[in-house]
């Protein structure tokens, strides 16, 4: 049995301004939300890992399959008109955010679609709420808001002009994300250094914090 509903997705208008995006929600019913965290990842660090260096149970895996399958690409393809057929595909998951996360970027030139999916049984926290902003430097002049409470996702075009971040944020926030990567080696060569770089950045601060 589905646990994704691909139909809350497809229903779900895409926004064209100020960039293309789209919140669909309840993707996942309550009980398909509560077999999924149950079978979350014991993650214990704030950190994203490749959903293939973690272990979980099989209601994960389950939605792991349904969101690396033809239909959900094929869904993701349609809503925002690209050919996806020759991308790759990354698959990235997070539980705990800490305060140098959610400062406001655009995501870097090699991604093409971000889809992130977040299940929290709920959110009180003001910080920690995804904002699709219309520029670059203010977090409070956003277009729209993504809570990250179980059941939501946030779909998105990245381009020059997608800038999104969130109020500072420290605890548990589990995300899920997938992102459709131009298949070229300078893409992919380009990615693996902004990666290593942002996580070199965040180990110094981590440590001079730790020092204080």
């Amino acid at each position: 049995m589905s646990l994704l509903d691909i139909a809350a997705f497809e229903n779900t208008p895409l926004q064209r301004e100020p960039f293309d995006y789209l919140i669909a929600r309840q993707v996942l019913s309550a009980e398909a939300l509560a077999q999924v965290n149950r079978d979350y990842p014991a993650i214990e660090v704030p950190a994203n890992f490749a959903a293939h260096e973690l272990d979980y149970g099989p209601a994960f895996q389950t939605l792991l399959d349904e969101l690396d399958g033809p239909a959900f690409q094929d869904a993701v393809a349609r809503k925002f008109g690209l050919d996806l057929e020759h991308s790759e595909k990354t698959i990235t998951v997070r539980k705990y955010s800490e305060p140098s996360d959610g400062h406001i970027h655009t995501d870097h030139w090699s991604k093409l679609i971000t889809v992130l999916m977040y299940f929290n049984p709920q959110w009180t926290q003001a910080g920690g709420r995804l904002r699709l902003l219309r520029s670059k430097h203010d977090i409070e002049d956003y277009a729209a808001e993504a809570e990250p409470v179980g059941g939501t996702l946030l779909a998105f075009r990245r381009s020059a002009r997608s800038f999104h971040g969130y109020k500072r944020f420290s605890g548990e926030r589990r995300v899920l994300q997938v992102n459709w990567v131009r298949a070229d080696p300078v893409a992919r060569y380009a990615q693996q250094l902004a990666r290593f770089g942002t996580h070199t950045g965040k180990r110094l601060l981590r440590a001079i914090r730790g020092a204080h």
